[in-house]
């Protein structure tokens, strides 16, 4: 597969990681697994009734949200961008370990593309297990490990004169700007902006 170059200009911060292509698929599922990218409004029923089990007395959900602030900036929005192949195949990866540590029923993993404004989901993570501690635990592992390794960037937008810049999803005082985001070996992969959630991380939401 070829591999895409973001847009290059004088200006690190408006490098642009590549668009996703809509013909690229959006989501995989399998049994007790089930992962997507979207550019829609994020569903929590849609994503609760993924994991639903006879067998399940828990499901945890988690949902990252843009926050309005970032180091005491302001921030207008989140824009997230990822290369989707690579990005659903991390998340089947990462899905399928989890429900086998920690022995679920369940677990489903969506995470959105494009803006997402102040408020609004931008990743939600649902779980199920037989009981509510190793449902709890699962979650937080989920979301951590999307966030370090999902292949998606988003673009912090601030107010003001503040612009904008492309940074790698990840926790942190600031994140790590990327100018020409690659996955693996000349990959080249597209992520985007959340709050709370997904090499999934961000650090605008929760």
């Amino acid at each position: 597969m070829a591999t895409q170059q973001p847009t290059q200009t004088d200006d690190p911060a408006q490098a642009q990681p590549p668009q996703t292509n809509p013909a690229m698929p959006t989501e995989i599922s399998e049994p007790g697994i089930y992962v997507a990218l979207t550019h829609d409004h994020l569903n929590y029923q849609f994503v609760i009734d993924r994991v639903r089990s006879p067998e399940a007395g828990a499901i945890v959900v988690f949902a990252g949200t843009t926050r309005n602030n970032f180091n005491s900036l302001p921030v207008q929005h989140l824009s997230y961008t990822s290369y989707a192949p690579l990005a659903l195949r991390t998340m089947l990866t990462i899905c399928r370990s989890i429900l086998t540590k920690h022995g679920l029923k369940g677990i489903a993993m969506v995470h959105r593309l494009g803006v997402v404004p102040i408020g609004e989901e931008s990743i939600l993570i649902a779980v199920s297990s037989p009981h509510r501690q190793a449902a709890w635990r699962a979650g937080e592992e989920a979301l951590e490990e999307c966030k370090a390794k999902v292949e998606v960037w988003k673009r912090e937008e601030f107010g003001g004169e503040g612009g904008g810049v492309w940074r790698a999803n990840r926790d942190g005082a600031v994140g790590v700007k990327v100018d020409e985001p690659r996955i693996g070996k000349g990959e080249v992969d597209e992520k985007g902006d959340e709050g709370g959630s997904g090499n999934g991380g961000n650090d605008r939401e929760s």
